[in-house]
């Protein structure tokens, strides 16, 4: 197994199997890790603060995915630059972690302990109560940002016919599923 320093790209998928569309960051870590895509390392957490700052030590570019909670349409898909912006806690409400991938970020920038390239996707969430079932949309929008992210891994960042890896920027940009 490569340390983190070695790997190429690091992708963390946050979220709780058992609330519902908060899963989802942990339902895209397990399709890319199917994938099997070299030089690509795929983790599972549950946003605690800590895991999140180890995890991605020593990395260079990481992809974290999770649900948000922002009042826009469940399934709607927010790609944020972390270096360049601070998260908005607000967005990450409707997360089961009390502390998590906000303060992460925003305490690994206060000890420059950020990667070189920290990209957030946040998928807007339906449910967030008990249970198993994630909703229609984010299903949908799951499939949408996993098909993103192998896009954007592309060794040239070629791009499929069929899905437009989304353009570096300073802000927010959002993707609503078709």
């Amino acid at each position: 197994m490569s340390s983190p320093a070695e790997l190429e790209v690091l992708v963390i998928g946050i979220g709780n199997l058992l609330r519902r569309d908060d899963a989802v960051g942990r339902i895209i870590a397990q399709r890319l890790r199917e994938r099997a895509i070299p030089g690509l390392r795929v983790l599972e957490q549950d946003g605690e603060t800590t895991e999140l700052l180890e995890a991605w030590a020593g990395a260079d570019t990481v992809f974290v995915i999770d649900a948000i909670s922002s009042g826009a349409r469940p399934g709607t898909i927010r790609r944020i630059d972390a270096v360049r912006l601070n998260l908005r806690r607000r967005i990450f409400r409707g997360s089961t972690h009390s502390f998590g991938l906000s303060e992460a970020v925003e305490l690994a920038r206060t000890l420059h302990r950020l990667p070189r390239r920290l990209i957030v996707y946040g998928i807007e969430g339906k449910f967030f109560g008990p249970g198993a079932e994630v909703s229609v949309e984010v299903t949908k929008a799951a499939a949408q940002l996993a098909s993103l992210i192998i896009a954007e891994l592309a060794p040239n960042r070629a791009i499929s016919r069929n899905h437009r890896a989304p353009k570096e920027h300073a802000g927010t940009q959002k993707a609503g599923v078709p």
